[in-house]
C-alpha cells in the first residue's frame, strides 16, 4: 500500500460516512469536485451489492 492509497480510502470513508462531497473535497485539497468523485471515491463491494439488491427488489 502507497502513503497516497490513504487518499482514496478517506475520500470513500468519508462519503461512506454521509459527508457532503464538497466537505470532502475541502478536505483532500482537491479544486475541482469532479476529481475528487470520479478518482478518488470507490464504491465497496458491499455499497454494489446493496445497490444491485435494491435494483432487483424495484423489478420484482
Amino acid at each position: 500500500m502507497r502513503f497516497h492509497d490513504l487518499r482514496h480510502t478517506c475520500v470513500t470513508l468519508l462519503l461512506n460516512l454521509s459527508v457532503p462531497p464538497q466537505v470532502v473535497r475541502d478536505i483532500v485539497g482537491h479544486s475541482d469536485i469532479e476529481v475528487t468523485m470520479t478518482i478518488y471515491a470507490h464504491a465497496s463491494l458491499d455499497d454494489k451489492r446493496h445497490a444491485l439488491k435494491k435494483l432487483s427488489q424495484t423489478l420484482e
